[in-house]
């Protein structure tokens, strides 16, 4: 065979083949086209399938839900309809009780108004007879005064005056022998209860002295207690209101002030310097104020001590804590917490011999004096001060009124206000528990301290030196300096014309100017 034959034969070949491919693919395409239009038709067949059994879900739906809203609606009218037939039944019952109240209450006020017709009708009558039984009684009266010649009222005042005699004479007759019995008998009783009184409640009487003693290391330590040109002894004496005697006696400091609690305030301040070794102004005022706490919690110490010792419960804080304060307070020269204390037991025992409240005797014994813990700061005696600070917190009337009574300021009313006067008057009366001089010694330097602070712009004032110098602070932005020579001079001739005292009397007004600045 030739090579063009077979190249043609191969030629031949490759494009038969070329042509059965093409058919082939054409045909394919043809058959996999069909396959997807019958695909879409089913496609489409099952979504109008879907579609349809969809719609006839939600008839159904619709169906079931207007059945049930028809039902509940049915049942809700049903419901609605048995309420409303209640409350009209309701409402009938209430109509025919209100109907029956009616009715019976128009029955009531007929009934009423039958009683009424007929009370007025027996008061007529009741009338009529008092009416009749006067004109009997006048005649009567008439009848009597012809035949004894006296009038109604003269024949009055003569019974009466003829039963007066007779009963006066009588009467005074019987006051005069009780009263004869009663002296006896209640003066023979009174002695026997205050000497068992005394008997029970013996103490012993200390007289509070009016300069207090610091013991010093060494002598050296007066020089420094002085400070550079005295500042330091003059800041201790202006805080403190104290006056501080420093001389020949070895190791040893006087503090001389009549107020026992400013004289404990700086005898304080002045051990805590010695101690400390640091002694300068600023110092001094911080152990000043330190002190004085001190001598707060001494004083609430001390009122709780008197409130055990007495066994007088429920007292206010605050006069607990004036009792304290009385622990600093003397009376010619007597101690007036250890007094009070003292009045206290003595009340309670009487009460319990005579049969009275004894806690009701200790508490107004206890309380009796309570006014002198304010005497300095307030005017007016101390029994009308006790009687107001009673007042304020809640104390009882018959307790006020025994501290109202105790000096004989208003009639006693009550068994225990007897009881604290002469529980009182024992008290005072010991041998040696009082001392009329030093009492009108303090009586004098407090008048003295009054006269300075009543002057406007004065801050604070104390009576040193036994009352031989007073000190006064005044307020620097009130009292210039030309002003204090003016305030000196008025205060000394207030003193010449108001007070008698030996020698004379030095007044020394102070004024300071501070101006305090912290280096930060």
């Amino acid at each position: 065979m030739s090579p063009t034959v077979i190249v043609a034969s191969i030629i031949a070949f490759v494009a038969g083949g070329a042509i059965f491919g093409a058919v082939m693919f054409f045909v394919g395409i043809a058959h996999r086209k069909k396959q997807a239009e019958s695909a879409i038709g089913s496609a489409e067949r099952e979504a109008e399938r879907i579609v349809e059994d969809a719609k006839k879900e939600a008839d159904n739906q619709k169906k079931i839900a207007l059945v049930e809203a028809k039902d509940e609606i049915h049942k809700s009218r049903s419901d609605l309809e048995k309420e409303i037939k209640e409350r009209r039944n309701e409402i009938s019952r209430q109509e025919r009780r209100i109907q029956q109240k009616e009715e019976n209450l128009d029955r009531k006020t007929d009934s009423i108004e039958k009683k009424d017709d007929l009370l007025q009708k027996k008061i007529k009558q009741a009338d009529e007879k008092l009416e009749e039984a006067e004109k009997i009684k006048k005649s009567q009266m008439e009848i009597l005064e012809r035949i004894s010649q006296f009038t109604m009222d003269q024949a009055k005042d003569h019974l009466l005056s003829m039963l007066e005699n007779e009963l006066t004479h009588e009467k005074a007759l019987k006051i005069q022998s009780f009263e004869q019995q009663l002296k006896d008998e209640c003066e023979e009783k009174a002695r026997n209860l205050i000497s068992l009184a005394i008997s029970k409640c013996s103490a012993d009487q200390v007289s509070e002295s009016a300069v207090s003693v610091v013991p010093l290391p060494n002598d050296e330590m007066k020089g420094r207690i002085i400070g550079r040109e005295g500042r330091n002894i003059r800041t201790l004496e202006t805080l403190t209101g104290v006056d501080l005697i420093i001389d020949d006696t070895p190791e040893a400091i006087t503090l001389s002030c009549f107020d026992q609690a400013r004289r404990e305030v700086a005898r304080i301040a002045l051990e805590k310097l010695i101690a400390d070794g640091r002694i300068h102004p600023s110092r001094i005022e911080e152990m000043v104020e330190k002190a004085k706490r001190e001598v707060e919690h001494i004083i609430k110490q001390e009122g709780d001590r008197a409130v055990l010792e007495t066994n007088v419960h429920g007292l206010n804080h605050e006069l607990v804590r004036l009792l304290g304060r009385l622990h600093y307070r003397t009376s010619y020269r007597q101690n007036v917490l250890n007094h009070s204390i003292e009045v206290a037991h003595l009340a309670g025992i009487m009460a319990s011999e005579l049969g009275v409240d004894a806690n009701l005797a200790r508490r107004a014994g206890l309380l009796h004096d309570i006014g002198k813990a304010l005497s300095y700061e307030i005017e007016g005696s101390h029994v009308q001060i006790g009687v107001d600070v009673c007042r304020k917190y809640k104390e009882s009337p018959d307790v006020i009124h025994a501290v109202e009574a105790h000096h004989g300021d208003v009639e006693i009313r009550t068994v225990v206000a007897a009881l604290v006067q002469a529980a009182d008057a024992i008290s005072a009366a010991r041998p040696g528990a009082r001392s009329e001089n030093y009492e009108n010694y303090i009586k004098r330097l407090e008048k003295l301290e009054e006269i300075c602070t009543s002057y406007d712009g004065v801050e604070k004032s104390y009576a040193i030196q036994a009352g031989r110098e007073v000190r006064i602070m005044v307020y620097p932005d009130k009292i210039n300096d030309e002003k204090m020579v003016i305030v000196a001079r008025d205060i000394a001739k207030r003193i010449e014309d108001e007070m008698d005292y030996p020698g004379q009397i030095k007044v020394n007004i102070i004024r300071e100017s501070r101006a305090v600045e912290y280096a930060k």
